[in-house]
């Protein structure tokens, strides 16, 4: 039975999930993807002004955009399937990782400046299934942090 590799990858922004996964996107060979959306938070007060269901409509169309302008990078015979992260990103990882025991999980999440960012995966499953290395990305001599 050949298992196709396969990647759960944690994204925020379709720029630089692609930056970070350029190596893995130019392999030849067919993969699985599973892609998680992980939306920006709303801050804790927005429900003066939005109800509940459109929160959930403007995350929905927030990670459909998302979708949009990743998944055309993606070879055409690679599988896709793509998921919207709800709840502690380490509980997720782990549920998706009960389906798919043989997949590495990267965390293509694009840092914030001054935000602790959540882990995808809690210390004892890191032991036991690292994540994916990204290779680092030199900064120009004129590179400042991005601010957002």
């Amino acid at each position: 039975m050949n298992l196709l590799p396969t990647y759960i990858v944690y994204l925020d922004d379709a720029d630089h999930a692609q930056r970070q996964l350029s190596q893995l996107l130019a392999q030849p060979h067919t993969k699985r993807w599973v892609l998680v959306a992980c939306a920006p938070r709303m801050t804790r007060r927005i429900g003066k002004w939005l109800s509940h269901s459109a929160r959930e409509n403007w995350r929905d169309k927030w990670c459909d955009k998302l979708f949009s302008q990743f998944t055309p990078r993606i070879s055409r015979t690679d599988h896709v399937f793509c998921e919207v992260a709800t709840g502690p990103l380490p509980e997720f990882t782990e549920m998706l990782l009960k389906d798919l025991s043989n997949a590495e999980v990267i965390d293509a999440r694009r840092p914030k400046f001054g935000i602790e960012m959540q882990p995808v995966m809690q210390p004892a499953q890191t032991a036991q299934k690292p994540a994916a290395p990204l290779p680092s990305m030199p900064l120009s001599g004129n590179a400042r942090p991005a601010m957002g």
